[in-house]
């Protein structure tokens, strides 16, 4: 036992002067001589799988003293590791091991001889980068790492075996085992050391050992991010080996150690100290790390893109590779959902389809969504029908920078499972590349849009939504060049401002009567103006019916005018909020559809009447519109109209010659003065808001403001 106290001694003496290497000056000069034993001869090695079974044999040679520290920090992962398929945890090791067995041998052997019995730390580190000089900065860490493992293992392995196992039991008492055990209390300190120093060698090897499995297609060496890395490597390298030769120096001296050896706690301090330097290097490597994977995931992201980009400018037979670049590329899932049948299918359900993309947020309004539904419904309900033969899939975008939460994973199955037609499973199936494709190329910013594929995947209709809110199922197949021709038949008439609203304006119009539309919020000016429109009807001998259709965004003070309006017997009203909602969004629909094929104010006569309808949305006051079947229509604000009928006597005489309309609408210019103060209020957030907007009354560029509402009534 004498013989082996100066060791202890020696070893005491030589960590007080280690303290010195913590230094950055001391670390360059080190770092050089390191440098120069670094001669690759070329050279590469898969050291995963060695790397794999180094990972187990830590963990499974578990002290057995209770509450050390490698029960508790490296026995964390015991259950992944049992969990290994022995053919897995040898994939590979077979052949890595024939190439490596004999140099890992003999970095065991050479870390034994030189860490019994004392001797310096740093020239025993330098010594093992000699032997290990032909090799490249991963493979050295791991064969050290494999080496020390062996150490490691055959030591544990006894002291555990020795209380069963006689062949276990003897070599312990030739090791002194038994001794060791006995003074477990008292090595405790040491052994908790130990186990921290060896997790942050694991951790901080595998950290190197990533750093090779990066794809070199994505990033390159002289990439900013690995090259500070790359810089960085060779240090990490020196102070894993370092943490080697010094745990190895704790496991070899147990052997014959004095009680001073055991009490003394210059050899915990050593380790932590040693811990503390290889974590701090770790979390600095891992940062770079991390670096490295965004700058991959920066170029797979543009790869992603720029596929995306080449494949819609691409003919194609079919639309099958469009499809899956967009919506799901992988093949390890099926990426849609069938709520009819709550199972999920694959993309090749879409084989040669008309598809149409619904792109929307997960706060899609009840009212698009309901509408939206009984078009989908009915088109389906006759297969025989041209237009049954389209599927509809959405796709919802979600933001995320914002965490995914309970809420809002039930906000997203609360939708997905009312729509009848297909969706994307879960909305993180969508690529990032695909959100940003759709952005640029397809303008989507926040309103829903419906983005129209022919049987070809060739995108056909940047969005088919405001034509569906038009023409309905008429609009099939959805195309531009159908947009283009429905407009080309239409002219400015009752049936295309009210459409199927109302079921009795077919009838009024067959019936030929006059047909009169109103809006407006103010209740008493609602009763003036039915109460003198039904009196001037009744003087010039016509058939007027009218019909309030209240304000875009309709809430509770157009409800509430509903049930007034129902109460006296002013007028008909749409019962629905919701047919309301609709009679504007069509309109809004017109507006954004003729934009969409470059149509204004001063080209496109419809176009002026559709702003002008919206303009009247947009101010303070009540309108109103009269027609008779498909002729003319008298407009005007609430305050002229009102006063243009006020004043039926100034204008009656003339009615035998002009008609009804061409009178009333002669004297509604003639009580209109130049001045005028017309507001356009358009959904933002649509992608297809022009720069300039002419007036509808006098063709004079608009000013353009941003507004922010809040109705809550």
């Amino acid at each position: 036992m004498a013989a082996i106290v100066p060791s202890g001694i020696a070893k005491m003496q030589q960590a007080r002067g280690d303290r010195s290497l913590f230094s950055t000056s001391d670390d360059n000069v080190m770092m050089k001589q390191i440098h120069s034993t670094h001669a690759p001869d070329g050279r590469e090695f898969d050291v995963k799988p060695i790397l794999l079974i180094i990972e187990d044999v830590m963990h499974r040679a578990t002290a057995p003293l209770p509450g050390t520290i490698i029960s508790s920090t490296l026995q964390g992962t015991q259950a992944q590791l049992d969990a290994v398929d022995d053919k897995a945890l040898h994939s590979g090791f077979s052949d890595i091991l024939e190439l490596l067995a004999y140099t890992i041998n003999k970095i065991s052997c050479e870390i034994s001889c030189k860490c019994s019995g004392g001797g310096d730390a740093h020239a025993t580190t330098v010594s093992l980068f000699n032997t290990l000089s032909s090799y490249p900065w991963d493979a050295k860490v791991v064969v050290a790492l494999a080496a020390f493992a062996v150490i490691y293992g055959e030591f544990w392995l006894v002291a555990q075996l020795y209380p069963t196992n006689p062949l276990a039991k003897s070599v312990a008492h030739l090791k002194q085992l038994p001794d060791i055990m006995e003074r477990a209390e008292s090595l405790k300190p040491k052994f908790e050391a130990l186990g921290g120093l060896i997790k942050a060698m694991l951790d901080l090897t595998k950290c190197i050992v990533e750093f090779k499995s990066l794809p070199s297609q994505y990033i390159s060496p002289d990439t900013p991010e690995m090259v500070t890395a790359t810089a960085h490597i060779p240090i990490a390298v020196y102070w894993t080996i370092r943490s080697i030769v010094a745990c190895a120096s704790i496991i070899m001296n147990l052997v014959g150690i004095s009680h001073e050896y055991i009490a003394s706690t210059t050899e915990a301090w050593e380790l932590s100290s040693l811990a503390h330097k290889v974590n701090n290097i770790h979390s600095h490597l891992n940062k770079q790390l991390s670096l490295c994977h965004q700058h991959i995931a920066m170029m797979k992201h543009d790869e992603a893109y720029r596929t995306l980009v080449r494949l819609f400018e691409t003919p194609h037979i079919d639309n099958m590779k469009v499809l899956k670049a967009l919506i799901y590329p992988k093949e390890d899932q099926l990426p849609l959902f069938e709520s009819s049948t709550k199972r999920r299918v694959s993309i090749e359900t879409l084989r040669r389809k008309i598809v149409l993309l619904l792109i929307s947020e997960l706060d899609f309004s009840q009212e698009e969504l309901s509408l939206f539904d009984s078009m989908y419904r009915e088109a389906k309900q006759n297969p025989s029908r041209p237009e049954s033969h389209h599927e509809v899939v959405w796709l919802p975008i979600t933001d995320r920078s914002i965490p995914w939460n309970e809420e809002k994973q039930q906000q997203f199955e609360n939708s997905q499972n009312t729509m009848p037609w297909l969706s994307l499973h879960h909305p993180s199936m969508l690529d990032p590349a695909a959100i940003k494709y759709i952005k640029d190329y397809w303008h989507f910013t926040k309103k829903p849009i419906v983005v129209v594929l022919d049987q070809q995947g060739k995108v056909v209709n940047l969005n088919a939504l405001h034509m569906m809110w038009i023409w309905g199922s008429l609009a099939y197949p959805f195309t531009s060049l159908k947009e283009e021709q429905l407009w080309k038949e239409e002219s400015w008439k009752i049936e295309l401002l009210a459409d199927s609203i109302e079921p009795l304006i077919f009838n009024w119009i067959n019936e030929g009567k006059y047909i009169c539309l109103y809006g407006g919020e103010d209740i008493d000016w609602i009763r003036k103006f039915t109460t003198t429109a039904q009196a001037v009807a009744r003087a010039a001998n016509i058939q007027l019916e009218m019909l309030y259709v209240g304000k875009s965004n309709p809430r509770d003070k157009i409800r509430k005018n509903n049930t007034i309006i129902v109460a006296e017997n002013l007028s008909h009203v749409l019962p629905d909020l919701t047919l309301i909602w609709f009679f504007w969004i069509r309109l809004e629909s017109m507006w954004h559809s003729k934009v969409q094929h470059g149509k204004s104010v001063e080209n496109d006569q419809i176009m002026q009447e559709i702003m002008m309808m919206l303009s009247f949305d947009g101010s303070d006051q009540g309108w109103a519109v009269i027609s008779r079947g498909t002729g003319d229509m008298a407009k005007g604000k609430g305050e002229m109209f009102l006063m243009s009928l006020s004043q039926f006597d100034q204008w009656k005489d003339h009615i035998e010659e002009r008609g009804f309309l061409p009178a009333l609408n002669n004297y509604i210019q003639e009580l209109h003065t130049p001045h005028h103060c017309n507001r356009l209020i358009l959904p933002g957030s649509t992608g297809s808001v022009p720069d300039m907007v002419a007036c509808a009354e006098c063709g004079r560029a608009m000013e353009k403001f941003i507004m922010y509402r809040c109705c809550t009534d």
